[in-house]
């Protein structure tokens, strides 16, 4: 199947000059978005995997879905106040500023191997913040999945010490 037909491209979203790749498309086939749960489980069922994360918000969508399929439990990481107990955070960069991501501090115990999944890998400071938050509390990444990767922009290169699948590459 090819997935790249079901994201809709949305030009100057959220502002004149982005073309933002819109993966609700994608959701509401039940084949297209079967195939990227099945694709994700099958890479991953042979690799050791305690707990899939998914980042806010639209990692949300998809990183339960691969939890169950893969047999283990969801963590989330949030935006900043988001979460009703003891938090670990990281700052990481944006274009314009730096922004914040949260998760609980018993989230992740020491030595649990933490597939990570989001929706895009970007420029990879959100991806990067996340490696960093699970490495603080001892974990381990067993990897990163994306649904589509914006090859352009460079996001892997913030990664290169993890495996990373992404399914549709633009």
């Amino acid at each position: 199947m090819n997935l790249k037909n079901l994201i809709r491209e949305v030009p100057d979203f959220p502002k004149p000059g982005i073309l933002f790749y819109d993966v609700t498309t994608l959701l509401k086939d039940k084949d297209g978005f079967g195939t990227v749960i099945d694709t994700f489980e099958e890479h991953y069922s042979e690799k050791r995997v305690d707990v899939v994360l998914g980042i806010e918000a639209r990692g949300f969508i998809f990183a339960p879905t691969v939890a169950y399929a893969l047999g283990t439990g969801f963590v989330p990481v949030r935006k900043p106040k988001k979460l009703p107990w003891k938090v670990e955070a990281m700052e990481y960069q944006l274009e314009y500023g730096t922004d914040r991501l949260e998760i609980h501090k018993d989230a992740i115990k020491p030595g649990q191997h933490v597939l990570i999944i989001d929706d895009v890998l970007a420029t990879g400071g959100t991806a990067e913040a996340v490696t960093k938050l699970v490495e603080k509390l001892g974990g381990t990444v067993a990897g990163l999945g994306f649904v589509l990767e914006l090859d352009f922009l460079k996001g892997r290169e913030k990664l290169t010490n993890y495996q990373i699948q992404s399914l549709v590459h633009y």
